[in-house]
């Protein structure tokens, strides 16, 4: 399982549709209706939220965001919208640079075997101006290492 701190906008169309489906899996984790997963370091992030359903739902929402730009039928239905009043409250999760650099190094890898169109867009838009890499909006980064729950 894999929830990207990178904006759903890098990944490809195979890379979408799996987050989309890991992330509600990790949202039924959350919700306690399901047995497995429930110790996947990568849900720690959401754990920790001071509301993690709330977090996880907005997550949700930013994919479906995504694939409804590409024109992609995603359901809607899966996830709970969140209220301006709750969408005001949502704290941030904080991520390490290291892990944003390593997390879009490990992207970059994976489109180079699944979608090298998609990997060249993506140089081609880092080559053409300043380039700062772009976090799902869940995400506030903060000087740090890759974390330590990364298998390498």
């Amino acid at each position: 399982m894999r929830i990207w701190s990178l904006h759903p906008q890098y990944l490809d169309t195979k890379g979408l549709g799996a987050l989309w489906r890991e992330t509600l899996l990790a949202k039924h984790v959350l919700e306690g209706k399901t047995k497995g997963y429930k110790n996947h370091p990568q849900l720690e992030r959401f754990k920790n939220h001071k509301n993690p359903l709330l977090a996880i739902n907005f997550y949700l929402n930013e994919i479906y965001l995504e694939a409804k730009e590409r024109e992609y039928n995603f359901d809607e239905s899966k996830f709970k919208k969140l209220s301006k009043k709750e969408l005001e409250g949502l704290e941030k999760i904080f991520v390490n640079d290291k892990q944003v650099e390593y997390e879009f190094s490990h992207l970059m890898n994976k489109l180079k075997v699944r979608d090298i169109k998609r990997l060249n867009e993506i140089i081609k838009e880092k080559q053409n101006k300043k380039y700062k890499i772009n976090l799902h909006s869940i995400f506030k980064i903060k000087k740090g290492e890759i974390e330590t729950w990364e298998k390498f």
